[in-house]
């Protein structure tokens, strides 16, 4: 698939603007999508422009909240949309990011990502689904979250990924053309080591002089599923460098 041209939903963000990083390196053409330049997933605005002439399209558009309900309702337009625009336009397949976990969540945003599977999966357009484990970059979003000298952060267990490695292998499947054999598992991509979300913020509380606190995660979203091991990656999971502490000592 050389010369494929990608559109990239939620090119701006966290995840998109590595996605978009990598198509550029490997040489492909990309339609970066999001409110920031002129497109919106939601509404329908500048979407069949951005996808005239459009092969694939890779969606991390995401919610910038953990509201289930608002979260299920931006997915579910934004499937429509995708799929919508995306067949108008000749788009031959979509790639797109969920969680590992998310076909056994039963609520928070993590459900809605459920939702957003099973819609996408539904529509005319062949979908490819890469679940990745949660990013190195999340932990620095759950310190802030918190004010303060002290943040108290879920003993959950993890095994945190860098942005980078899951959008190296996201592209790698966008540009797989062929549907997966019947019975293949959803590939998963998660991080070399297995931590619990506090330790991996103990590290970069350290380095912000915030101390950070364990604690049981309970009032959590499925704290159950996740104290049971449910959103760790399975035994079909490529896992991929850096781990949270070499990640850490990278950035500035």
């Amino acid at each position: 698939m050389s010369n494929t041209t990608f559109a990239v939903a939620g090119a701006t963000g966290r995840l998109g603007r590595h996605v978009v990083d990598v198509l550029t390196e490997r040489g492909h053409r990309v339609v970066p999508m999001s409110r920031a330049t002129g497109v919106d997933i939601i509404t329908g605005e500048g979407l069949a422009e951005a996808l005239t002439g459009v092969d694939v399209i890779i969606d991390v558009a995401s919610w910038h909240s953990s509201d289930q309900e608002a979260a299920t309702e931006f997915f579910r337009t934004s499937a429509r949309n995708l799929h919508e625009y995306g067949q108008q336009a000749g788009v031959t397949q979509i790639a797109m990011a969920s969680i590992i976990g998310a076909d056994k969540a039963t609520a928070g945003f993590l459900a809605a990502k459920k939702v957003h599977e099973e819609l996408l999966l539904t529509g005319p357009i062949p979908v490819r689904i890469l679940r990745a484990a949660q990013f190195h970059e999340f932990v620095g979003q759950l310190l802030d979250w918190q004010q303060g000298d002290v943040a108290y952060i879920p003993a959950l267990p993890t095994q945190l990924v860098a942005c980078r490695t899951v959008a190296e292998e996201l592209v790698d499947l966008a540009l797989d053309p062929g549907a997966p054999a019947p019975g293949t598992p959803i590939p998963e991509i998660a991080g070399p080591r297995g931590e619990t979300m506090a330790e991996a913020a103990q590290l970069l509380g350290a380095r912000r002089g915030i101390k950070v606190v364990g604690v049981d995660g309970s009032g959590m979203p499925d704290a159950e599923l996740a104290a049971d091991g449910v959103f760790l990656p399975g035994p079909h999971a490529k896992l991929a460098g850096p781990t949270f502490q070499e990640w850490l000592g990278t950035q500035s």
